[in-house]
């Protein structure tokens, strides 16, 4: 399987994905925001970091690049589009994903190990994943979902929340949620759950000595799908 992952100013976990990727199987490519055109590929994403400084708004101006359009494209054909963290406030500044991400609750850089809890895994990203719960790493300033009232019955409706903060145990409430995403929210999809963006880092977590490995269970899990 084919995967590239887009390099935009700024970026910070490109070569993080770049790992992850090489290590369960993919054979990835790097590909540079000024780009116009993505090689053929089973899987597009959008690393984490801090593109263009997140200058304006986070993911702003990094949704303008020249290889956006392309990776619009492929998303709208039905291809995978990841995007992690910065690469899920870039989805959402194109419109392929509804709703922001703002300002974390108490205006604080959150740097932490978390779980969350996955809601659907009728999809290719989280189908026969062997866990119902991951513990996964957030670094943010900006993970604050938010959706207007309609957007969120839609995704409630089509279920479109991949994955929501909770404990170990699974329970989700006000205290467990870190950043104040509405309905403790760490990841959606879009309609037909080609594209999704999270806030939590798996390519974080791939190693026991990276303080965890259930990052592994995604990206095996997610190759297996795509086979």
């Amino acid at each position: 399987m084919k995967s590239s992952v887009i390099i935009f100013p700024g970026s910070n976990c490109d070569r993080d994905m770049d790992v992850a990727l090489k290590k369960f199987g993919f054979k990835n490519q790097m590909i540079w925001h000024n780009d116009r055109s993505i090689p053929k590929s089973d899987l597009i994403v959008l690393p984490g970091g801090f593109s263009y400084g997140d200058y304006l708004r986070c993911g702003s101006i990094a949704s303008k690049s020249k290889i956006i359009k392309s990776v619009i494209d492929f998303a709208n054909s039905g291809g995978l589009v990841l995007g992690i963290c910065n690469g899920f406030q870039i989805l959402t500044e194109t419109n392929l994903l509804p709703g922001i991400l703002q300002r974390n609750k108490y205006l604080n850089f959150i740097c932490s190990n978390v779980f969350v809890k996955i809601k659907d895994k009728n999809n290719k990203y989280f189908k026969n994943i062997k866990k119902d719960i991951l513990e996964l790493h957030i670094a943010h300033n900006e993970g604050n979902y938010f959706c207007s009232e309609q957007e969120l019955r839609s995704l409630e409706d089509n279920n479109q929340i991949a994955v929501t903060y909770c404990n170990s145990k699974g329970i989700e409430n006000d205290e467990i949620n870190p950043n104040g995403a509405i309905k403790n929210i760490a990841g959606i999809f879009n309609k037909t759950k080609n594209v999704l963006g999270m806030m939590p880092h798996p390519e974080r977590m791939i190693d026991r000595c990276l303080s965890g490995e259930d990052g592994s269970l995604f990206f095996e899990n997610l190759l297996g799908n795509l086979k």
